[in-house]
């Protein structure tokens, strides 16, 4: 597929705020752990940071690689997973980076233009991996697991109500074939769920593809990993910053950096886009920004 260029494609979401919190420096060391489409990144570059930026999904990091480009020597690019954060400064020999920064949606690329299933509009294959050397896609996942595990999936991961309604659903109808496509999919659960349940702000298959995202990629797992070791890979002062996009999500953050000792929260309620950015971009709405902060000493 020809794609357009990536800074035609993505719109970071609460770019200014992020800055404000992270307040990057000239000389600093920051990790751009989900680089993304790279516009982030391109702020802390801007304002004179170094840069490691992560993404396990290589076509996006092909099309930052492309818009970061003026910035040859200021940025390292690693197709790794965040929770390998600590490997990474290990091999890179950096013992401690001036902030970190998580921003946890998926890009424009892999909403709209990827055809690997994260989003159900159109008809895509079922795979849902953002790093496409995992073994295991979202098709292998619907047509292997057992009826409770999904509607556990469906439940923990999605919080959908009808978590075993659609489960039932999805196990009746791979017996005729395998469910292969996100269209597939949706009809699915469109005939799993009665529409008088039917959300009213969001499409009946959103949480349904959500909880299939997270459990294929392990997001849930990888987060609770950088939220563990993040904080003692910044220097005194040094600042995570975690943009998060639902619940889930956000009560690790919040209670992960609540409960670390070598952190001080600097974002008491998660700051939320304005409603100019809003409008702008309707998938700010749901995000979610903290900020914490390393205390001086050890723990």
């Amino acid at each position: 597929m020809s794609l357009p260029p990536a800074d035609q494609l993505h719109v970071s979401v609460l770019l200014d705020e992020s800055m404000d919190f992270l307040q990057p420096k000239p000389g600093g060391i920051y990790v751009d752990g989900n680089l993304g489409l790279g516009g982030h990144s391109e702020e802390i570059l801007a304002r004179g940071g170094t840069v490691i930026g992560f993404d396990w999904d290589e076509e996006a990091l092909a099309k930052a690689e492309q818009r970061l480009a003026a910035w040859s020597g200021k940025i390292i690019f690693v197709r790794r997973n965040f929770a390998e954060i600590k490997e990474v400064l290990d091999e890179l020999d950096i013992p401690l980076v001036d902030g970190i920064l998580l921003d946890l949606g998926l890009s424009s690329l892999q909403l709209d233009l990827s055809e690997r299933g994260f989003s159900f509009q159109g008809c895509q294959p079922l795979d849902m991996r953002m790093d496409t050397r995992l073994r295991e896609n979202a098709a292998d996942l619907l047509n292997k697991a057992d009826e409770e595990d999904l509607a556990d999936i469906l439940y923990f991961f999605g919080e959908e109500r009808q978590a075993r309604p659609i489960a039932a659903a999805i196990v009746e109808a791979r017996k005729k074939s395998a469910i292969a496509t996100t269209e597939e999919l949706v009809a699915v659960v469109k005939r799993a769920v009665p529409s008088r349940f039917y959300p009213k702000k969001i499409h009946v298959a959103t949480r349904t593809f959500q909880a299939l995202r997270i459990a294929v990629n392990h997001e849930l797992d990888n987060l609770v990993t950088v939220l563990s070791d993040g904080p003692r890979l910044l220097k005194p002062g040094g600042r995570m910053a975690v943009i998060s996009f639902h619940s889930l999500e956000d009560r690790l953050v919040k209670k992960k950096f609540r409960d670390d000792g070598l952190l001080q929260v600097i974002t008491r309620k998660p700051v939320k886009a304005s409603a100019a950015e809003s409008s702008r971009n309707p998938r700010s709405r749901s995000a979610c920004l903290r900020v914490a902060q390393r205390l001086n000493g050890e723990k």
